[in-house]
């Protein structure tokens, strides 16, 4: 699969985990900032974001990460990008890095909506000396 970087989103935690344990599934909500730069966008992302993760009674793990970003498109007009990026792990096996996510996008720049909604991207997620990076990819067709 061919794919093309266009976002890396470092995530900064700013606030306490909050955890719900039934003893049958949990849920975990991890809540961040960060800041984001690629070739379509840089920017920060806002102090609203969270990553809420449940893990069901067969261990498998969803992960929901919703997040704005707020800064410039390429052409360096101001803008917002709204992320929601999904993912499902199962617990009963060894994590794996890189992570990976399927987001979706929505934007009020012009030149990113369509581009954005039209096309399909998938996202990683690595840690890293300066912390957990999510990078969204293009992936690419042939012609």
């Amino acid at each position: 699969m061919d794919r093309k970087l266009i976002l890396d989103i470092l995530i900064e935690p700013n606030g306490p985990t909050l955890r719900l344990n039934n003893g049958t599934g949990e849920v975990v909500m991890i809540p961040f900032q960060g800041k984001a730069s690629g070739e379509i966008f840089s920017g920060l992302v806002e102090p609203c974001g969270v990553d809420t993760q449940v893990v069901n009674p067969a261990g498998v793990r969803h992960m929901s990460a919703r997040y704005m970003l707020t800064g410039t498109d390429a052409g360096g007009r101001a803008c917002h990008i709204y992320v929601e990026n999904n993912g499902w792990f199962d617990e009963r096996h060894e994590w794996r890095w890189p992570f990976v996510t399927v987001p979706t996008f929505y934007s009020d720049s012009p030149a990113l909506a369509a581009y954005l909604q039209r096309n399909s991207f998938i996202g990683e997620g690595m840690e890293e000396e300066d912390g957990l990076h999510i990078r969204f990819y293009e992936i690419l067709r042939d012609a």
